[in-house]
């Protein structure tokens, strides 16, 4: 893998990505995005100290500015492509129950957890495809091209027993069906698609009560994508590589 770019990398599991990413023992080219990057304190200080860190800035909502930004990282990968798409930013609404959910909240959040995902992945094809064309020696995988789209356990409609969520939970199930499409559509041309649900993390989504810390999360995922093959393409993973059901 030489080039990956990462979304919402301003602080949690982005940002833990980042650092769990510099610690192989060759790094890639990392291309992080935040909405706010006066915000983005410690990952500026990452890329101060690590050159293969670039941080680009854009609210992914906008996505007139899509166009813009795979030029920002077509002239940082140049003709070796795009090898790993990582669809990390997503929000989660505080409006969960059914008595109380919000029309507004509903819809914002399947356009940030699942529109956006969709529509990044369209704009970043051609340098997936070049990537892919650039390591056609090389099997299917994050080391050709792939995209990991970051899903949840509560995306699950077979482990739902809890109810409520509804914007996060219809937003990640819906990821979820994205991903398994892309899988199909672009396994001609030898790019993995895989959703990826991260365990749940200490982190300003997860919440502090969470069991797992970022840094735990973040090392089993780079650890567990460099294993993907084809016989992942499709699929739904946790962190550690455990297979979960839809």
């Amino acid at each position: 893998m030489t080039s990956i770019l990462i979304t919402g990398c301003n602080r949690g599991l982005g940002l833990g990505l980042v650092k769990a990413l510099n610690k192989l023992p060759q790094p890639p080219k990392i291309i992080a995005t935040c909405r706010d990057i006066k915000k983005a304190e410690e990952l500026k200080q990452i890329s101060s100290e690590h050159g293969n860190v670039h941080i680009l800035e854009i609210d992914l909502v906008n996505m007139e500015q899509y166009e813009i930004l795979v030029g920002k990282v077509d002239a940082i990968v140049k003709n070796e492509g795009l090898n790993v798409l990582f669809n990390n930013a997503g929000v989660a609404p505080k409006s969960t129950k059914i008595n109380v959910v919000k029309e507004k909240d509903l819809i914002d959040t399947f356009v940030c957890n699942t529109v956006v995902p969709i529509m990044l992945t369209k704009a970043f094809l051609p340098l997936l495809k070049r990537a892919s064309e650039f390591n056609s020696s090389r099997p299917m995988g994050i080391n050709r091209a792939a995209v990991i789209n970051m899903s949840s356990i509560l995306g699950s409609i077979a482990q739902n027993d809890n109810g409520g969520l509804y914007a996060y939970r219809t937003s990640k199930t819906a990821l979820n069906a994205a991903t398994k499409s892309m899988s199909i559509d672009l396994q001609n041309d030898k790019i993995l698609c895989v959703a990826l649900h991260p365990g749940w993390v200490r982190t300003s989504m997860g919440g502090k009560n969470a069991p797992l810390d970022v840094e735990t999360s973040t090392e089993g995922i780079v650890k567990t994508i460099l294993n993907f093959n084809e016989r992942n393409n499709g699929g739904f993973f946790q962190y550690d590589g455990q297979q979960l059901p839809w």
